[in-house]
Formats: C-alpha cells, sequence, structure tokens
C-alpha cells in the first residue's frame, strides 16, 4: 500500500506532526511502519480514513474507533465532500471510481454525486468556494459521460428546456437527467429556457420530440408556456409536458392540460419518462403529479 512519511500524514489531517505522533503513542493508529533508516511511513489508507472519520465525528477517540473497523469505507457522499472541501479533484476521481465499482453510474451519480454537492450548498446561494469548485468539477464529470454515452436505440426523442443558471443545483440535476436518459437509449436535448420561440423550428425538425421536460426554476410561467406553445404548434398535440424538480410555478393551466410532475430526483424521472415514451403512462396510473413522482420512485427502486 502507498505511505507517506509523518509530515505528510499530519498535514493531510490538519495536525502538527507532534500531534501525530501523540496519537500513535495513546491509540497505538495510526501505525507507522519504520524504513531502514528509522523514519516513520504511515499507511496512506488509514490515514484517509482517520481523516474521513475525524471530519465526520471531530473526537479524536471516536474518529479512531471508525477508522479502525471501517478502513477507508465505501464511497459515500460524505467522502467525496471531503474531497471537495479540500479542493482536492484527484481524490474525488478516484471515490467516484470506487463508487462505480459497486454502483451503476446511474446510481453513482444520485445516490454519491449529487447529495454531496448539495451538502456544501445548505444555504442555497451556491456562494462558497467549496460549492463552485464541487460544482463545476461534477458539471464536467457528467458532460463527458454524455459525451461517450451509446447511441440512441429508441425510436423517441425528448427536449430538456432548461431554466436553471451556472452554480444551481438544479442545473447539475438537468445535467444528471439527460445523462441517464440518453443512457436508456432515447435521443435527448437540452436547450435553455430563455432562447426565443420563434427560433425553435430547426431543432424541433431535427428532434421531433415526444416528450418535453421543463426544468430549473429560473423562467416564469409565461415565458415556459410560449416554448410549450412553439413545440406543440410545430409537433401537435402527441407531445406530452412534464415537470421536473417544480420548473412550474402552478400546477396545469399549459394548453389546458395537466402537467405531471417527475419528482426530484433522475432515476425516478427517467423511469416515468420511460413509461409516457412505452405508453404505460395511462395503465400505471400516472395522470397526475402526486401520483406519477411517487410511482417513478417506486419503479426506480
Amino acid at each position: 500500500m502507498p505511505a507517506i512519511r509523518t509530515n505528510a500524514a499530519a498535514a493531510m489531517l490538519g495536525v502538527s506532526p507532534n500531534t501525530l505522533r501523540s496519537w500513535e503513542r495513546r491509540f497505538g493508529f495510526p501505525e507507522p511502519r519504520r524504513t531502514a533508516g528509522g523514519h516513520r511511513q504511515f499507511d496512506l489508507a488509514e490515514v484517509e480514513a482517520l481523516r474521513s472519520a475525524f471530519e465526520e465525528t471531530h473526537n479524536v477517540s471516536s474518529a479512531i474507533s471508525i477508522a479502525r473497523e471501517r478502513g477507508a469505507g465505501p464511497a459515500t457522499p460524505a467522502r467525496l465532500k471531503s474531497a471537495f472541501n479540500r479542493f482536492d479533484d484527484g481524490e474525488a476521481d478516484r471515490i467516484v471510481e470506487e463508487s462505480l465499482t459497486v454502483r451503476s453510474m446511474e446510481r453513482t451519480v444520485e445516490e454519491v454525486m449529487l447529495p454531496s454537492v448539495a451538502a456544501l450548498d445548505e444555504d442555497g446561494l451556491g456562494e462558497t468556494a467549496e460549492f463552485g469548485f464541487a460544482w463545476r468539477w461534477t458539471a464536467g464529470w457528467l458532460a463527458a459521460q454524455q459525451r461517450v454515452a451509446p447511441p440512441a436505440s429508441r425510436p423517441s426523442s425528448v427536449l430538456l428546456f432548461d431554466a436553471s443558471r451556472p452554480v444551481d443545483m438544479d442545473a447539475l440535476h438537468a445535467q444528471a437527467l439527460e445523462l441517464v436518459l440518453r443512457r436508456s437509449g432515447l435521443r435527448t436535448l437540452t436547450l435553455t429556457a430563455t432562447l426565443d420561440p420563434n427560433r425553435l423550428t430547426h431543432a424541433l425538425t431535427a428532434l421531433d420530440p415526444r416528450i418535453v421536460v421543463l426544468t430549473g426554476r429560473r423562467a416564469s410561467l409565461d415565458e415556459l408556456g410560449r416554448l410549450v406553445f412553439a413545440v406543440r404548434r410545430a409537433c401537435g398535440d402527441r407531445v406530452t409536458v412534464l415537470d421536473y424538480r417544480g420548473a412550474l410555478s402552478a400546477r396545469g393551466g399549459i394548453s389546458g392540460s395537466t402537467v405531471a410532475s417527475l419528482g426530484d430526483q433522475p432515476l425516478a424521472a427517467r423511469e416515468l419518462v420511460l413509461a409516457h415514451v412505452d405508453g404505460r403512462a395511462d395503465t400505471l396510473g400516472l395522470g397526475d403529479a402526486e401520483s406519477s413522482a411517487a410511482r417513478g420512485a417506486r419503479l426506480a427502486g
């Protein structure tokens, strides 16, 4: 296993080398091995496990007990958040790779990645350096996965109108939804909700969407309504409009139809989109917003 010297281990833990040596004497952990020259070398995995546990507990004896029991532990939102807090993109890469060995890509995104970023934005303002770093790292990772997603294998297409802005959690959720839809075989296109509806014709002709998803909460109901009107004028009433993460400030009311909710998480939303694409929405009882969100969560689980 990789090993590091005392000064490096102490720096990782945010303590002095003397404090680290006192922990070694008092608790016997982390336990270094000695080089031929008598220098201490600490196991990197033990130091990382202790750092993660110490950030969770803020108590050294409790942290050492946890670190001894679980080692580095599974990839979790807390560990990824810790890497983001230290602006350590290399460690973030490693944690996500660990998660991908035991989780699907979709569940890694929903269960590890998105919660870790959200945990850095407790006030919802997105104004800390740590949140900005985490947001950009995650946006880049999601974009890279979209580029290598397999080609569409289903005839239906999905158009997302994204009314979020950079460094919004909603923007990451829009990317996550696009990724899981693409990986489900759907041709998917995301456009900003600030587009002039009169300039959508070429995109609509090329995509011919079966589903339109409204996401992000930075557009008014009128702005979204004009976009939906433009889509239906070009593609007909066969287009189904769905709301992801509360994009609509009021339920219903677009062209006299009810707009069903996809809920707040990408996997449940994907299941509901697939149900609509496959013509299973009516048989599954997905006609209203509450039943749609609840059923999608059950299907995804």
